[in-house]
């Protein structure tokens, strides 16, 4: 069974407080995005064959992807076994949930191949034990997330928008990052609401214009080039560019194809993971 697991940006990222176990409480504005990987998941006697056309990504239990199937098998009682192929077009350790997709897209295909009756409120539930971002994948769309990522309300599609990314040389450990971020410091938060109804009405120069990620300065105080970037998309006409996720992958959006080819074109030169795309 073949499927497409989305890569996802945030167009807002808020950090309202924090549980005793150390989980941040987040509210955030999530997007699906038209960029995949390709997830080919088929039934076989026993085990867990995990391969990936990048060399870089785990193959075994590291993966999350493998963690998916086990921990599907294992409360299931899944006596067979499941092959699993990812063609990985998503950058890694990017704040794009390139792992925490598949993850969901295996879920999803596991529960068609052996047939077992689990909504997908349950599927999530399941995710939420692989990661926070792991029950959106599995719904996808535009959504608010809250709680740890676990709460999730569906919004009025936001499809269409023109987007170009770029994910500098480096990955980010999102655990690092929220361990580095202090709540204290946070004096300036996103206005939710406010970016939820322009996003409503389709004020695409609102949204650019104010999106906001908490996480930023903590990404950017390590890696100061992710200021060079988005000043380079803002001068090539982007109406308003951000990090997505705990970073370091930076997307603007662009009102009109031909500023985004440009900005594409000159990104390109400089960087190799650079990508034009459509929110979905």
């Amino acid at each position: 069974m073949l499927l497409k697991a989305y890569g996802k940006i945030n167009i807002s990222l808020d950090i309202v407080g924090k549980r005793e176990d150390g989980y941040h409480l987040l509210k955030m504005i999530m997007q699906t995005i038209d960029l995949y990987d390709l997830i080919d998941v088929n039934r076989i006697e026993n085990g867990i064959e995990l391969s990936c056309d990048k060399s870089y990504v785990p193959n075994d239990e590291k993966n999350i992807a493998y963690k998916a199937a086990k921990l599907f098998i294992d409360t299931y009682n899944i006596k067979d076994g499941v092959s699993i192929a990812i063609n990985k077009n998503i950058p890694v350790a990017a704040g794009l949930a390139g792992g925490s997709t598949d993850a969901a897209a295996v879920l999803k295909a596991m529960r068609d191949i052996f047939n077992i009756d689990v909504s997908d409120e349950r599927l999530m539930e399941l995710g939420l034990k692989l990661g926070a971002d792991v029950p959106y994948c599995i719904l996808g769309g535009t959504a608010l997330c809250e709680g740890i990522g676990e709460k999730i309300t569906p919004l009025k599609p936001f499809k269409d928008k023109i987007l170009i990314l770029v994910k500098p040389n480096f990955g980010v450990s999102t655990k690092e990052v929220y361990k580095s971020f202090d709540i204290e410091k946070a004096f300036k938060h996103p206005e939710t609401e406010k970016l939820i109804e322009a996003m409503e009405s389709g004020d695409l120069q609102f949204i650019g214009d104010n999106m906001k990620n908490l996480l930023e300065n903590v990404t950017y105080r390590k890696h100061t080039i992710l200021k060079n970037i988005k000043d380079s998309m803002n001068g090539y006409g982007a109406l308003g560019s951000m990090m997505s996720g705990s970073g370091p992958t930076i997307f603007a959006f662009f009102e009109d194809m031909l500023k985004a080819q440009l900005c594409f074109e000159y990104m390109k030169e400089k960087y190799d993971e650079v990508y034009i795309t459509r929110t979905v």
